[in-house]
């Protein structure tokens, strides 16, 4: 069966891109890589030693760097429903951390300690529908913050991508009602048409 025009459009867009072919030169495993590069580079959020728990960690570009980041004496908790290849410095947890057994599973790598920073780029399989996609997405993103309640540390921080649209101002209110600080960022690798942008609290209350 031939792909359509639309279909082969974004094919053809996605292997142009400009970060699609640096994140392959550089052995990133996804562009979203340097997502978060420009989010450690603006916000500091990762430091030699750190804790991290990564949701919605497949394929692992997220995981990959925060792994750099902490180091050795860091650790990197990762989680998703989909498989993921290992990854150096990198604990996965397979499985839907809303379960019981799952989130046990990623508190029992943590070995009891709390964790310095959550990270999440999740975002649902999108139909194209936005009256179906935007609810969604917002669900995703409650679950993560959800998550960060639990396993945060005290002046631990968080990062969420949230796509604008219905429920985004209340979800940030939600956020700020959390965190000593809220930042809302726009990567310049994050394409321009996306709704998405990266909201970040800083200082878990």
């Amino acid at each position: 069966m031939s792909r359509s025009k639309t279909s082969k459009a974004w094919l053809k867009e996605h292997f142009d891109d400009h970060y699609v072919k640096k994140a392959k030169e550089s052995g990133y495993r996804s562009r979203a890589s340097f997502k978060l590069l420009e989010l450690q580079e603006k916000d500091h959020l990762m430091k030699k030693g750190m804790t991290v728990v990564d949701l919605g960690a497949a394929p692992g570009g997220w995981s990959q760097i925060a792994a750099e980041l902490v180091g050795d004496t860091g650790r990197v908790v990762a989680s998703d429903i989909l498989p993921m290849d290992s990854l150096a410095g990198v604990e996965f947890v397979q499985g839907d951390f809303t379960e019981e057994s799952v989130l046990n599973e990623i508190l029992a790598v943590m070995d009891g300690k709390l964790a310095d920073l959550v990270i999440s780029d999740m975002a649902p399989n999108m139909s194209g529908m936005n009256s179906i996609d935007q609810p969604a997405a917002m669900y995703l993103v409650e679950l993560a913050l959800e998550m960060a309640k639990d396993v945060l540390k005290p002046k631990g921080n968080f990062v969420a991508k949230v796509f604008q649209g219905e429920g985004f101002d209340q979800y940030l209110m939600d956020v700020r009602a959390h965190f000593d600080r809220v930042v809302t960022r726009k990567p310049d690798s994050s394409r321009a048409r996306s709704r998405e942008v990266y909201i970040i609290g800083l200082g878990f209350k």
